[in-house]
């Protein structure tokens, strides 16, 4: 199992290579390789980096936030 940190670092590392756009399409297609094969364990790994990714692109506040 990987941790939070891992994944944001993996998730951070795609967006320096492949930016906004082609970082989640990277993510998406590593998790449905991993199913492919059988492995839910990697599968869940790449939707946490996926999960990261989507945070660290997020441009809206959720209600309960407060801008800093």
């Amino acid at each position: 199992m990987t941790s939070d940190l891992d994944a944001y670092r993996s998730a951070n590392l795609l967006l320096q290579q492949y930016g906004a756009e082609g970082a989640p399409l990277i993510a998406v297609n590593r998790a449905d390789a991993f199913l492919n094969v059988g492995d839910l364990d990697g599968q869940r790994v790449w939707k946490s980096v996926l999960a990261a990714l989507e945070e660290l692109t997020r441009s809206t506040l959720r209600p309960d936030e407060r801008l800093n």
